[in-house]
């Protein structure tokens, strides 16, 4: 019986036809899986470059190209007739000689690019590459036969127009030494591409089936029709997987816990779902996948379920939100569900506080203290506070100041205990002291013990507070595969910056830097929005954009300035209509603002003619990705907003923290356009926009 394997162009490519020819070339597929005497029969094609190349007829002019050596075919492609000899023609095969993974070659695309390359080196002396040696490029993995191209480059701008015609297993070293890197900073670049490692295995570049099975992003075994049909039916993502991403998610075990740290796109997300899945698959506990807010687990909860079809094992993960945790294991203790306060209840407190400290501090001096400072650190007693760290906090504070804030943050939380009322922040700090005491299990878990998940999977991490912190390290009993946390702290949309290691979480530190969702052109624009400055949390010390990039070119964002609002939610309205004339699906499309305001003019200028667009603040993009994407009212006085920033007379440093969490915000939001994004605003525009 002959073993096909696949590559993620191959559903894309069915996709691409029309419905009768797809339904004709799947039903060949399963034929030839199967071995019937009806199906497709491989077919030589003349003056290729490489001779295991070959086509199978799947429908009316319609060919599959494969690569074959023994029982084993490759099919890397679905096409016209025409198309597919030309690619069949046009390609070779091979396999990486340091890492094993398959490789694909546009090889007549990089014959026409020597003639230019050529002439290029004959101007000047320069070589991008004189400093190494062939022995070492050699030992990168690099291809014999691309060496001699390699010789002609010049500058990293000629290597760069390369990158779309190498494997990313080959670009990968070469992008690292045309930086001016070492041998060994390339082989850590070259080692982000090993999915599975070889683990002292010698490399058979002759191998093509040991190589495919190493190589996930690029080919999957369907062993069956019914694998096929399901490879064909669910999104590409849950079947291809790029190799970090395969290699930190799939990995046997963890001695401890993970952090996973990475830019916008990097796939952070499907990291975590393939670990809850491969957790689900490979043990018996619960597990447990903390995600933003209640509507975006439900977003990943579908997910998950296409993801995880196996019942036992979908069952065994809950996803949910830190809140939704605290409330249950409060209301289990309690026996009745928790009171929250609200907003405007809160406020009037604060204001109460203030005037209680004679207006020293202002109500949101006093919360942010109360936030960052007790809250953060558990501080229970006016002893306690008066002797922390204030980290973050820049205006200081003597004995008598902390004794009189202390007395007004005790006027807050004495009227919320009064009134049987908690916040969020204070209802995560409860449930993990009821989950600290020996008490037995809270949510009913059959083994007699307080923690009652068996492994906790979280996603944007770099917005939790130390007291929901402590509330998972609390959830889960250390050991192996505790914690598995993925994050970005340049997406940070709370002032919430702490180190893991400071609440007693060690993690194995691993960092994601190529995004793959956005073209460079929005990559590049977004991270001029977010500064491209070191920030810290998550990590020890702090994280950086260096050597973040994209693989693939794109469109650059549209910047639009109109003279007035309605006549840029006029704008807006035009682009979205347009785009959803294009084809785009609408659910494909976000809007988004600041305000919540100006998310309802939006609203009412889309109408009824822009049915399941999705309309938000800024903030409900988090956790999201689309492939057009519209920011409106990026304006100066809007972004960033003047609330949302402290006045430098009351303190200067949390007004600096303050408009980089606004930053981050807007830099989160431009990061959802995997295709297309367009920013537009009335009068001056953000001093957060590029010039």
């Amino acid at each position: 019986m002959p073993r096909l394997a696949i590559t993620p162009e191959v559903p894309r490519d069915l996709d691409a036809l029309a419905q009768p020819v797809r339904r004709d070339a799947v039903i060949a597929m399963r034929r030839f899986l199967r071995n019937t005497t009806s199906a497709p029969h491989p077919e030589r094609v003349r003056n290729t470059r490489d001779p295991r190349v070959a086509t199978l007829r799947l429908a009316d002019h319609c060919r599959g190209v494969v690569v074959r050596q023994r029982d084993v075919y490759w099919m890397v492609a679905v096409l016209p007739d025409a198309e597919a000899w030309s690619y069949a023609q046009r390609h070779r095969f091979a396999v990486n000689a340091a890492i094993g993974v398959a490789e694909v070659w546009n090889a007549e695309a990089l014959e026409r690019v020597e003639p230019a390359l050529r002439r290029s080196a004959e101007s000047t002396g320069e070589r991008l590459f004189a400093h190494v040696c062939d022995t070492d490029l050699l030992g990168l993995g690099v291809d014999a036969q691309l060496i001699p191209l390699l010789r002609l480059i010049t500058t990293d701008a000629n290597l760069d127009a390369l990158e779309p015609l190498l494997p990313e297993s080959q670009f990968a070293p070469l992008w690292v030494l045309g930086q001016g890197g070492s041998v060994a900073e390339a082989w850590r670049a070259l080692d982000a591409q090993t999915a599975v490692p070889l683990n002292g295995a010698a490399v058979d570049v002759a191998d093509l089936p040991a190589a495919l099975e190493r190589t996930p992003d690029r080919a999957v075994f369907v062993p069956d029709p019914a694998a096929l049909d399901r490879a064909l039916a669910v999104p590409l993502w849950c079947t291809f997987l790029y190799p970090t991403q395969y290699r930190l998610s799939h990995q046997d075990e963890f001695e401890g816990s993970v952090l996973v740290t990475g830019g916008a796109g990097t796939g952070k997300t499907l990291v975590a779902l393939h670990r809850a899945a491969h957790l689900a698959r490979a043990g018996d506990g619960r597990i447990l996948l903390v995600t933003f807010s209640q509507g975006v687990a439900a977003e990943v909860a579908a997910k998950l379920d296409l993801l995880v079809q196996e019942a036992r094992a979908r069952e065994r993960i809950e996803v949910g939100n830190v809140e939704r945790l605290a409330h249950r294991i409060v209301a289990e203790a309690e026996g009745r569900p928790p009171l929250l306060v609200g907003g405007p209840d809160l406020a009037t407190l604060w204001q109460e506080a203030s005037e209680i400290s004679g207006d020293l501090h202002s109500p949101a001096f006093l919360l942010r203290e109360w936030e960052q400072v007790i809250l953060a650190q558990n501080l229970c007693t006016v002893q306690e506070y008066l002797s922390a760290r204030r980290p973050g906090r820049s205006v200081e504070l003597d004995d008598e100041e902390r004794t009189a804030v202390w007395k007004a943050i005790e006027h807050v939380t004495g009227r919320l205990r009064a009134a049987g009322r908690r916040t969020l922040l204070q209802l995560a700090a409860e449930a993990s002291m009821l989950l600290g005491r020996d008490t037995g299990d809270l949510l009913g878990d059959d083994a007699p013990r307080v923690e009652p998940y068996r492994h906790i999977v979280v996603d944007e991490a770099q917005d939790l507070h130390p007291a929901q912190w402590r509330l998972l390290r609390a959830a889960v009993p250390p050991g192996p595969d505790d914690l598995f946390i993925v994050g970005d702290p340049h997406q940070r949309v709370f002032d919430t910056r702490v180190a893991l290691s400071t609440l007693g979480i060690k993690a194995e530190s691993h960092r994601l830097s190529i995004s793959h969702r956005l073209p460079q052109e929005v990559l590049t624009w977004a991270v001029r929005v977010r500064g491209g400055g070191p920030v810290d949390g998550l990590v020890d010390g702090v994280t950086d954009l260096v050597g973040f990039r994209a693989t693939r070119p794109g469109h650059r964002p549209e910047v639009r300035e109109y003279t007035s609002d309605a006549a840029e939610l006029a704008g807006m309205a035009a682009h979205v209509t347009a785009w959803l004339e294009d084809g785009v699906p609408a659910d494909e499309i976000a809007v988004a603002a600041r305000t919540a305001e100006m998310v309802r003019q939006i609203k009412a200028a889309l109408g009824p003619a822009a049915p399941g667009v999705r309309v938000s603040t800024l903030h409900g993009l988090k956790g999201l990705e689309f492939r057009r994407v519209a920011l409106i009212g990026v304006a100066d006085g809007v972004v960033p907003a003047p609330d949302a920033l402290t006045p430098a007379a009351e303190d200067p440093t949390a007004r600096a923290h303050d408009q980089q969490r606004e930053r981050g915000l807007l830099y989160m939001a431009c990061t959802r356009a995997a295709e297309r994004l367009y920013v537009s605003y009335s009068g001056r525009a953000s001093p957060f926009l590029p010039p």
